[in-house]
């Protein structure tokens, strides 16, 4: 479990907090969609997770140990992969051979699973690749690691449709009960079919942190026309094919699939107290 207790955070040469008393716990065998606008702290909140940052007040813990202590133990099942990295001039197999010591769980099947559907090579050589290829193998290594708590930031930033897809289908088949995935995104289409679970960031706060079966299970998403927008319409947006709704949802209502655009619009737009109820 990672508990994050009342941290405050801000940078040294900025005056306005990221964050002020934040707090939440993320459970395992979870995945959670860590959404907010430019500039809310979804990176900053990845790097603090890791360690990498340190609260000005509160602490992290992952299973129970400070991660601002950086023990061994505890960087040994975690990985984060940045938005933005730059790799060495090596092959992929000399990079997995240099790196795995530090992951005791590291798994082959997963790596050339992971690979054979990038249709990347092994071997290839890390300098030449596209950045759209650098992300993929770099995130193979990532699923490889095995590690408890697997953090990405924008991981689809840069992926062609067809590799976006790929995505979706390694992440799905390589998630364990013991792990925990936290992807940070603006795209959120690409990996509203995977989410367990929806954080949204806003003026330094979580406005929402819910399940996505407790979300659907109180709300119906769907399209309807001017008359049929009744009490129960929390938020609409006109769209070509008629008013996009997120409404409460009534007995005689049927489940409808997530709709994590309508809902994320929702949240920020003065909508986040209906939504939290």
């Amino acid at each position: 479990m990672i508990n994050v207790q009342i941290i405050k955070f801000s940078y040294k040469d900025k005056s306005t907090k990221v964050f002020e008393d934040l707090c939440f716990q993320l459970e395992q065998n979870r995945v959670y969609g860590l959404l907010g606008e430019n500039g809310t702290g979804k990176s900053t909140l990845l790097y603090l997770l890791m360690g990498l940052l340190r609260p000005c007040e509160g602490q992290i813990t992952v299973d129970g140990v400070n991660v601002s202590s950086r023990q061994r133990e505890t960087l040994q099942q975690m990985y984060l992969v940045p938005e933005e990295f730059d790799l060495p001039a090596m092959r992929f197999t000399d990079y997995v051979e240099a790196y795995r010591p530090f992951y005791p769980n590291f798994s082959d099947e997963i790596l050339c699973r992971c690979m054979e559907e990038f249709h990347l090579p092994l071997d290839a050589q890390l300098n030449r690749l596209s950045m759209g290829n650098k992300k993929k193998a770099l995130m193979s290594f990532a699923l490889a690691t095995n590690v408890r708590y697997l953090l990405m930031d924008e991981p689809t930033n840069g992926l062609d449709v067809p590799s976006k897809k790929q995505f979706r289908k390694v992440i799905a088949t390589t998630m364990t009960e013991e792990r925990t995935l936290i992807i940070a995104t603006h795209q959120l289409h690409d990996v509203e079919p995977l989410l367990d679970h929806v954080l949204i960031l806003q003026d330094s706060q979580l406005l929402l942190n819910a399940s996505v079966t407790e979300l659907c299970e109180k709300y119906t998403f769907g399209i309807r026309s001017n008359d049929a927008l009744t009490d129960e319409v929390l938020y609409c947006e006109r769209t070509p094919q008629g008013n996009a709704t997120l409404s409460l949802r009534q007995p005689e209502d049927e489940e409808t699939s997530l709709n994590l655009e309508l809902l994320f619009n929702a949240v920020t737009s003065n909508q986040t107290k209906i939504i939290s109820e």
